[in-house]
């Protein structure tokens, strides 16, 4: 519809964010047309103040900034979407502040708009692992995508389970798109790009500042129909993710944790509030969103076939508990010989009803 240039040569003002930008080229109908607009005309628009308004009428080097930018983005093989075009997420343009522009790696796709998004601690524990890695396989599997903030604990999990069952994930991220964070997922982050899409509103080389994520967030929640948190304390960044998705009218779930174990309490309030849908699977989400997803539901999947247990197999499952438990202590359970519950405990892995913790430990799935 017109030059991204001038988008960013507005961005490279002072003050001037995403929903100025938004008030500038809805005001001029292009972003051009402001740079020929005196200070006056410009100030006529809501939120833009005299000193703001000549910053604009008086940038110099607006062009040279916007070049360096597209020629940063290109060397990644990015692109910018802007909130007037066709292909940008139609779940984000109906948040109340959507980015004016987003700095893309990789692709969307139309399926994306059956998303959830799944977030969660940094610090996530063995049971938050699982349930985040189970949850993420099976939307994979149904064909919906996941979206979450690619940091550390809950959101690399999320990301990680989702391209292993060959599905759909998007990543958002609060710093530029050259500048990943944590370091570490860099190769997480360009898996993505290829199976899915990375965003960011950010302008290449913003650093990963405390201050971007809170934006970030409502991001994560604007592009879902709905939320789940997986685990977080109740001061944690994915509280605010819940927080976003609330005030943007979409549906927040919450996974059910201990009592007493700190990485709970945030999801356990949501609960208790009534803030948030406790959820036990994957199922319950679509009951709750049947709605929306009335017409991705019509299309036909594949029964699963039933799994075929040995004797062996079926005691250890009768004995196995959601907590993580030794081998040892599971051969004595089921009365049987540690090397044969071990044989045993890797068949079922593989069979997808066990996984296996370091230190020899167990979980039932």
């Amino acid at each position: 519809m017109f030059d991204v240039r001038d988008l960013l040569r507005l961005a490279s003002v002072p003050r001037i964010g995403h929903q100025k930008i938004r008030a500038l080229v809805s005001h001029f109908k292009d972003p051009a047309a402001v740079f020929k607009a005196s200070p006056r005309e410009i100030t006529k628009v809501p939120g833009i103040v005299k000193d703001m308004a000549v910053a604009i009428a008086h940038q110099e080097d607006g062009e040279s900034f916007a070049d360096e930018q597209l020629k940063r983005l290109k060397k990644l093989g990015g692109r910018i979407i802007t909130i007037w075009e066709k292909g940008y997420p139609d779940l984000l343009k109906k948040i109340y502040d959507p980015p004016a522009y987003l700095f893309v790696l990789g692709e969307f796709a139309e399926t994306d708009r059956y998303s959830i998004a799944l977030v969660g601690t940094r610090l996530a524990s063995s049971y938050g692992r699982i349930v985040a890695e189970n949850f993420s396989k099976e939307l994979a599997r149904l064909g919906i995508t996941t979206v979450s903030g690619l940091a550390r604990g809950i959101d690399t999990i999320v990301h990680e389970a989702t391209l292993k069952s060959s599905g759909r994930t998007i990543a958002v991220i609060g710093s530029g798109l050259d500048v990943p964070y944590p370091p570490e997922n860099l190769p997480l982050l360009q898996k993505i790009a290829k199976h899915g899409a990375v965003v960011s509103e950010f302008l290449m080389g913003t650093s990963p500042d405390a201050t971007n994520f809170p934006r970030r967030n409502r991001i994560i929640s604007g592009l879902s129909l709905g939320t789940v948190i997986v685990e977080s304390a109740e001061n944690g960044g994915a509280m605010i993710t819940a927080s976003t998705a609330l005030d943007q009218n979409r549906e927040v779930f919450a996974i059910p944790g201990r009592v007493h174990e700190k990485r709970s309490a945030g999801p356990n309030k949501l609960i208790q509030e009534g803030r948030a849908k406790l959820v036990l699977n994957v199922e319950d989400i679509l009951d709750e969103l049947k709605q929306q997803f009335r017409e991705f539901l019509k299309r036909e999947h594949e029964p699963e076939l039933p799994v075929e247990l040995t004797l062996f197999e079926h005691k250890i499952l009768d004995v196995l508990k959601s907590d993580a438990t030794h081998v040892d202590t599971i051969a004595e359970d089921a009365q049987i010989s540690p090397a044969d519950a071990l044989v045993n405990l890797l068949s079922l892995e593989f069979k997808g009803l066990v996984k296996q913790l370091p230190g020899k430990m167990f979980i039932k799935l």
